[in-house]
Formats: structure tokens, sequence, C-alpha cells
């Protein structure tokens, strides 16, 4: 398999979800970046990791996790974004205790909140970064002709085909520039989405 490794890039607050909020992953290698649509709580938990310097009195539910297999011998030796159907994004963390490696199934954003505390490598399939990453440019960087993208953890896919249904596909690729112009990259992902739809059943 040919794998990527990913690097958090930062988290922005959802323009179009209250409650929620967007994971930035990248590679170094290329301008994709892969948006990921987390809750309020996994949010505060990645950030709380990266900023270190910050200490909950008590520790949050992903720090009590490290503490209980630590305690085990359990270490996590890396998270693979590993599957994307539908828009959602499916997990594995490799655990490994005495000499015996386990995979375990997570939710996206508690794999890369653990993945922090353990400081383990996130990595996904190359198949899955050119499917559903983004070109989302710097500050003072020219964004390309042909943008890609795609999103995780969505119950209510239904209900966005219905809502994008009335637009042509031509219309759909112009307001997904727009949302990335505008940096609001859940909706973007949620468009990006129905123009591959429509691009695989036709």
């Amino acid at each position: 398999m040919d794998f990527v490794r990913l690097y958090i890039k930062r988290i922005s607050y959802s323009h179009s979800q209250n409650e929620a909020f967007v994971l930035i992953l990248h590679e170094l290698e290329s301008d994709l970046k892969l948006p990921i649509v987390i809750g309020a709580f996994e949010a505060q938990a990645i950030a709380l990791e990266l900023e270190r310097n910050v200490v909950p009195p008590r520790p949050l539910t992903h720090d009590l996790f490290k503490i209980f297999a630590k305690k085990f011998n359990v270490n996590i030796t890396k998270v693979v974004i590993n599957r994307l159907e539908n828009g959602i994004f499916y997990s594995n963390m490799v655990c490994e205790r005495d000499g015996e490696e386990h995979i375990i199934d997570a939710r996206t954003s508690d794999a890369i909140a653990l993945a922090l505390r353990f400081n383990a490598p996130i990595f996904t399939h190359r198949f899955i970064l050119q499917k559903a990453g983004i070109y989302i440019p710097e500050p003072n960087e020219p964004q390309p002709q042909s943008p890609t993208l795609n999103i995780e953890d969505d119950e209510k896919i239904q209900e966005k085909r219905a809502r994008f249904k009335r637009y042509s596909m031509s219309e759909l690729k112009r307001m997904l520039e727009e949302c990335i112009e505008s940096e609001d990259y859940e909706l973007a992902a949620e468009l990006r989405d129905e123009i591959t739809r429509r691009e695989t059943d036709d």
C-alpha cells in the first residue's frame, strides 16, 4: 500500500455548523490538505495537546485513555485513515503490547487526538488523499484551477444531496471555488462530495 504521512496544519471553526470545527491535515510533499469535520470536544482535546502548555486540572477523556493504556503497557504506534465512504473517514489505531500488534477501529477525530498523546504518526492511503484532498492556498499563494476535496462524519448525507439537487454541475463547481476562497471548508467538502457522486453516476 502507498501510504502518505499527514501532519496537523490547523483547526478552524466551521462556518456552516454550530459547535463544529474543521481539522486541516496536510502532507509535506504536496499542496493538498485534508479537511475533516470534528466536534467541539474533539477539537478541544486536539488543541490542548498541540498547545502542551495548557494543562487541564483533571484528565480529559483522551488523557485518561492514555493513562489507562500506559498502565497496562499498551502503546499506540500509528494511526491510519484507511477508508472513505459517503464522505465519512474511517481510521484504525495500530497498538502494541508485549511485542504483539493489535488494530482498533476508531473515529478519526478520536484517533488523531490519541495519536498526539502517544506521539504516533498519522497516515492515510495516497488514493484517499488524492480523492479527498483539497487545495487550500496559504496567504499570498496563488490558487490552481482545479481543487479537489472531501470530508468526515455526516449523518445527513441524503439531506445534503437533496439540498444540492437543483444546482447544475457548473454551478456546483463555481460554489466550490467560492467556498474555498472564503475558507468555508465544510461546505466545500459537501459540494465536492456531490460533484464526485454525479461524476461517478454518469
